[in-house]
């Protein structure tokens, strides 16, 4: 970890690798600063890592970044301990939150964080780039929070993007809140919501059954996207909702 006038540095590193006994190890667990990892007990052959925040943050001018490797036939779930909260810092800029993901063939990852809560008067980009083998498979979460309780949201900017096999089936990105382009809290894009989450499910026999585009109740859709993968899309009016919302939604996904 690194800090100056221009907010802090920390990187967390997490390499999963098959044991050779039914089960996965964890070569590398490394965390850094504000990033700290810790073991849990996994189910079966998969390991488990939950992300503890070891200080506020991400502030602003603040670069946290999370580098996760599933080898083949590890199996591996990340979650965190808390929602991250964005705020705003004494050092001027934006606060950067990078995330890469890596699963090989025949590997599989859940990654599954808590809420990310933009608080008024933060500036946060993130970003999370995975990149899966073409047998590998995937459920990443991702739970956007605009403001706190009567609080009016800071500027959020998210970008996704997952690869299968090298080529790009989802690229998409969001901003919200001051600064963001007109029509953000609309009714295309969030119709008035403050929480906002999607979920990416990859798996191998989607190519040859492919999910079935649909409407899930009031405020969740599911379709699939350019391969073996299907994206669930949800807004609501508050985290506890939107996270019913989400589980209900990949339930029916299978």
């Amino acid at each position: 970890m690194t800090a100056g006038t221009t907010g802090v540095r920390a990187t967390a590193r997490i390499v999963a690798r098959d044991d050779g006994r039914g089960g996965t190890s964890l070569p590398v667990l490394e965390g850094d600063g504000p990033l700290a990892l810790r073991r849990t007990r996994g189910s079966g052959a998969e390991a488990r890592v939950m992300l503890v925040g070891a200080m506020s943050g991400p502030l602003g001018g603040d670069h946290f970044a999370v580098e996760a490797g599933v080898e083949s036939g590890a199996r591996l779930c990340v979650g965190s301990s808390a929602a991250t909260i964005a705020l705003p810092g004494q050092a001027k800029g934006e606060a950067r939150y990078d995330v890469r993901l890596t699963v090989a063939d025949g590997g599989e990852l859940r990654w599954l964080p808590e809420q990310l809560i933009s608080v008024r008067g933060s500036d946060l980009h993130v970003t999370s780039h995975v990149d899966l083998g073409a047998t590998a498979r995937l459920v990443l979460r991702e739970e956007q929070v605009l403001g706190r309780t009567g609080e009016e949201p800071g500027r959020l900017c998210s970008r996704l993007v997952v690869r299968v096999a090298g080529r790009t089936v989802l690229d998409q990105e969001l901003a919200c809140g001051p600064g963001a382009p007109g029509g953000w809290d609309g009714p295309a894009v969030l119709a008035g919501h403050r929480a906002v989450g999607q979920i990416v499910v990859v798996r191998p026999e989607f190519a040859d059954s492919p999910v079935a585009a649909r409407v899930l109740g009031e405020w969740a859709a599911v379709v699939p996207l350019a391969g073996p993968a299907a994206l669930v899309t949800a807004v609501a009016p508050d985290a506890l909702r939107l996270r019913r919302v989400l589980d209900e939604a990949l339930a029916s996904v299978g």
